[in-house]
């Protein structure tokens, strides 16, 4: 709809929508495609770094889990921040204003405690800050390699002992204007069953209310052996015993679900994130994202693990994934997959008040252009189904104009976001020659 103005107030929210405006000279004019800005619900943020380097080996998600742990044992928390905030930085210019960072590299090498017990967390509260969007940490509690498998190598780094002591960590961060905190279960491979209440117990606001909670649900069909050989259940059937699923609850990935378990998460409103570049390139599979949202799962989405950042290919995808296996078109409405980009994915991330285009909500918006060779011709309802986010040229956080002509405002100084991830991933690796700023 053309002539829309959209006016923010001091507090970032918008104080008035107004339909059939004429311009006023002090306008911020935006000819574009104008959406809610992108909640992307589930990160790895260091796993930027293994983009272009494993896929030339073939193998599986088991074997490039082992090129990630790699990756893991060399951060610091300097590193971190410095990888931390250029991939976010890519996240922003590809219309995310609010990232769910899933957070569970906590601790030093062979789980040394850093001075700060959490300096990695608030290396990621720094990052966001740079890039300039809102975030989220999903604290993640993540105990154990496997049922009933202790923790080895760099998975020391992740292990606070017991799910007590994780929750007296985690209860040290705060929260701040652009930074939430809550929590995750890794998996049922990673806490064992026991620990679970004591995570739901501590997931509490100051009101009482629970936080955001997030967990990986059935990624592999590994996981679902192992779980059904430990306990009988399958991993959704347990979470529903031990008390984790409901309506502040988000299942990763659900990609391997029997019909009850698609009962369970529906009937309790659990969310249900879909990561669809990663479930690709980690040939993880087709999860049954329609069936779980016609039985009452709201579905976000998240870019997991980077092989690209891009939400409105991850919308696409959902609604393609559907395609492919149902043999027909038009699963997912494109006002379904906007509501999984922003309202959904903003509500599993704890802000209720972001992901909408109205007063009293925060004034993010993501604009896309209508001219580029993707959106040329296209009708304007319809561009979510073509647009990349090479046509995301506007982002604005909280009233603030973060992106601008497709350039990320924040990260002019230092030369740009490709300039950036390049120097960081460098770093990130320990490779010769990372401080010298690429060509």
């Amino acid at each position: 709809m053309a002539g829309v103005r959209v006016t923010a107030g001091e507090s970032g929210k918008i104080t008035a929508v107004e339909l059939d405006a004429q311009p006023r000279p002090d306008d911020v004019r935006l000819d574009l495609l104008v959406l809610p800005g992108f909640a992307n619900t589930h990160s790895h943020a260091f796993h930027r770094a293994l983009r272009g380097r494993t896929h030339t080996e073939g193998g599986t998600f088991w074997t490039w889990r082992d090129r990630m742990y790699a990756l893991a044992d060399r951060l610091t928390p300097d590193t971190y921040c410095e990888l931390a905030a250029a991939v976010f930085s890519e996240m922003v210019l590809a219309g995310v204003t609010c990232v769910g960072e899933f957070h569970y590299l906590h601790h030093g090498p062979g789980g040394a405690r850093y001075g700060e017990p959490n300096a990695m967390g608030e290396a990621l509260r720094e990052a966001a800050s740079v890039a300039g969007l809102r975030m989220t940490l999903l604290d993640t509690c993540y105990l154990r390699g496997g049922i009933d498998i202790p923790l080895e190598g760099v998975q020391r780094r992740f292990d606070d002992g017991d799910a007590e002591s994780w929750a007296m960590r985690v209860c040290e961060l705060a929260d701040d204007e652009m930074f939430r905190v809550a929590a995750a279960v890794h998996s049922v491979r990673a806490v064992p069953v026991e620990e679970l209440s004591v995570i739901v117990e501590a997931d509490v606001g100051e009101d009482g209310a629970p936080r955001p909670l997030h967990v990986h649900l059935s990624e592999q069909p590994a996981e679902n052996a192992a779980c059904l050989a430990a306990y009988g259940r399958t991993p959704a059937q347990l979470l529903s015993d031990q008390g984790v699923l409901g309506s502040a609850t988000t299942a990763v990935h659900a990609t391997h679900l029997t019909a009850e378990d698609i009962a369970l998460l529906g009937s309790s409103g659990t969310t249900a994130c879909i990561c669809p570049s990663t479930e690709q390139d980690l040939a993880d599979g087709i999860g049954p994202a329609r069936d779980l949202a016609d039985a009452g799962s709201p579905i976000a989405l998240g870019t997991d693990q980077h092989v690209m950042i891009d939400m409105l290919y991850e919308s696409r995808m959902l609604e393609m994934h559907e395609r492919l296996t149902s043999g027909r078109r038009g699963r997912f409405s494109v006002e379904e997959l906007v509501d999984a980009l922003s309202p959904a994915g903003h509500a599993a991330l704890g802000w209720p008040e972001a992901g909408r285009i109205e007063v009293g909500s925060l004034c993010d918006l993501v604009g896309v252009r209508l001219d580029s060779l993707r959106t040329s011709g296209s009708l304007a309802p319809q561009i979510p189904l073509v647009a990349s986010a090479s046509d995301v040229d506007t982002v604005v956080v909280g009233g603030r104009t973060v992106v601008e002509d497709g350039r990320h405002l924040p990260m002019r100084a230092s030369g740009g976001v490709p300039r950036a991830l390049t120097k960081a991933i460098s770093r990130a690796w320990g490779e010769a020659g990372a401080t010298r700023p690429p060509p």
